[in-house]
């Protein structure tokens, strides 16, 4: 029972006290004296003592850990708002009292929000960096695989925003570059297609990523890049321009060659090809294979064979061309020796001393010559066909008025009285032709140094002579207008005698219509366009007088009874009269 009871109170709360009380108990069973029971006391309360001491000290110890971990904290979160720039959204306490947990409790949701942007915002500049670096890259012609480090001290947003502009700058310059990277080589691949250049191996040796399948994006658009593309596409161009002025020469050379030899258009329609580009610029070439060296060269090969044709047929190229300076010369009415030239042209050409192209020079220059002369001598020319014109009429008119029959009711009168009308105009105009025509050769003659031929004739001699037979004809009319007089007189003293009324006068010949004139030489009465001067016609000053005069001698005479002219041959007097004083050209 007593150990029960002794025990009993290890069974309940167990205190120091109770300890205490139960030590006591056990000294007082086994009788430890006072100084042993004071030593053990001592003992245990030293025990005790540096049990409370290390609980102190670790107590202290975990004080001064979180005082330390608060001012990392603090360091921290003021770190973190420096490096983001901002104190951004996140609430930041501001409590300086409470307990050290209290403070830590009050500072760990901010710090972990902060972290949490700190590793957004360190994305967000990694990779604009990133981005920036790779296009720099890409302009510097080389690819660096380094990752950008980020600047953690300053992570704030308008260092973001400087980045993010340079890197706006960097893509519109990539943008530009990349534009005019696909210009080139769209320019390329047009020359390359006019050219007949193969296009792929042309681009790739700028750069391998210009080829048609690397995507436009992977397209190489560092400056070595755009300066070989540059290079490659002035290469072409003078390429092309130089190509382009060979093609047209050898044109030129072709449809030179094909009119001296009259090649048919069949022939010609073969190199339409190369002649469609004769006068076209170089921009306007834009055909595929339009330049091709295979096309050079098929021009050049039938250049040459069209020149050895053209060696072949000389003399009748040569001749071809003499015949074209005499009907130059035909037209302007100038005298040339064409058999003297003929010759002239068979000994070069047989004696091998001129080359055949020097020889077609010569006479291409004396063609532009002769096309000079003739132009400088038209003006003059048209006035004389134009005074030639009216001399036929002249002639006419006067065998008009010699006709007796003229207002005879005869078919086609009418139209012969129209003509006649018309020509007594123009026949009025001729004195003012020849003056005119004077003045203008004399100035002609003075300007050019030498005398204005026609046909070999000077034309001045022509229109002296003109004016000198004017004048005899005007005498010898006068001359048979006295003698016509005298004839008359003693028919009128006969009717007188008479009495008789007096009658109009008769033909004596039967009707004649006015119509072609063989001694005249040309239907309708036209003489031949060459006046009396020219010795080729057999004509002279001499020969036209006694034409004249025989002209004079065949005229029909006066009937025995003629007293007095009819009333129409008395009003058509006057203007046969201006007739009379006209020559008509002689044959």
């Amino acid at each position: 029972m007593a150990v029960t009871d002794g025990e009993s109170p290890l069974l309940g709360e167990i205190t120091c006290g109770t300890l205490l009380q139960k030590l006591q108990e056990i000294w007082d069973e086994v009788g430890e004296n006072d100084e042993e029971r004071d030593k053990l006391l001592l003992q245990i309360e030293q025990e005790c003592l540096n049990v409370y001491k290390k609980k102190v000290e670790q107590a202290a110890k975990s004080r001064a850990e979180l005082l330390q971990t608060l001012s990392d904290a603090n360091t921290e979160l003021s770190s973190l708002t420096m490096s983001l720039g901002e104190k951004s959204s996140v609430g930041i306490p501001d409590k300086s009292s409470g307990t050290i947990k209290e403070q830590l409790a009050a500072i760990a949701p901010a710090l972990e929000q902060l972290w949490q942007q700190k590793e957004e915002r360190v994305r967000e500049f990694s990779d604009v960096q990133s981005q920036i670096q790779k296009i720099c890259g890409e302009i510097a012609g080389g690819l660096s695989n380094e990752v950008p480090i980020v600047d953690e001290s300053d992570l704030s947003l308008k260092k973001l925003d400087d980045f993010q502009s340079q890197l706006q700058e960097l893509q519109k310059e990539k943008s530009d570059r990349l534009h005019k990277v696909l210009e080139f080589v769209s320019t390329v691949h047009d020359l390359c297609a006019v050219l007949g250049l193969d296009f792929l191996s042309t681009v790739t040796e700028v750069h391998p990523s210009l080829d048609e399948e690397t995507g436009v994006q992977s397209k190489s658009i560092s400056n070595e890049t755009l300066s070989r593309l540059a290079k490659t596409v002035l290469t072409l161009k003078d390429d092309k321009k130089q190509r382009l002025q060979k093609l047209q020469e050898l044109a030129t050379q072709l449809i030179d060659l094909w009119n001296l030899m009259d090649t048919p258009d069949e022939e010609r329609e073969l190199f339409d090809h190369v002649t469609c580009n004769i006068s076209a610029s170089v921009d306007e070439v834009t055909l595929p294979g339009a330049l091709t060296r295979d096309l050079i060269e098929q021009a050049e090969v039938e250049v040459d064979r069209l020149d050895q044709l053209k060696a072949s047929r000389m003399k009748e190229i040569a001749f071809k061309k003499q015949s074209e300076l005499e009907e130059i010369y035909a037209r302007a009415h100038v005298e040339i020796n064409p058999e003297s030239a003929r010759e002239r042209i068979m000994s070069l050409i047989d004696s091998g001393n001129v080359e055949p192209t020097e020889l077609l020079a010569d006479m291409d220059s004396q063609i532009a010559k002769a096309k000079e002369e003739a132009f400088s001598r038209k003006d003059i020319l048209d006035r004389v066909e134009k005074w030639m014109s009216a001399c036929e009429e002249e002639s006419w008119l006067e065998d008009y008025n010699r006709d007796q029959n003229r207002y005879s009711a005869s078919r086609g009168a009418h139209l012969n009285l129209k003509r006649a009308e018309k020509a007594r105009i123009l026949v009025s105009k001729i004195p003012a032709m020849v003056d005119t025509l004077v003045a203008k050769t004399r100035a002609w003659e003075e300007e050019h140094s030498m005398s204005f031929a026609y046909d070999g004739v000077p034309l001045l001699a022509m229109l002296d002579e003109y004016g000198m037979l004017r004048q005899e004809r005007e005498e010898e009319k006068r001359r048979l207008r006295e003698q016509k007089k005298v004839q008359e007189q003693p028919h009128i003293e006969q009717d007188s005698a008479f009495s008789t009324r007096p009658s109009p006068a008769r033909p004596v010949s039967a009707k004649k219509p006015v119509g072609p004139r063989a001694n005249n030489g040309g239907a309708n009465g036209t003489p031949n366009r060459r006046l009396s001067l020219n010795p080729n016609q057999n004509g002279s000053r001499s020969i036209a007088k006694e034409v004249g005069r025989r002209e004079t001698l065949n005229r029909p005479a006066a009937p025995t009874n003629y007293v007095a002219i009819s009333k129409e041959e008395a009003a058509s007097a006057p203007v046969s009269g201006v007739a009379d004083h006209q020559v008509p050209a002689s044959p």
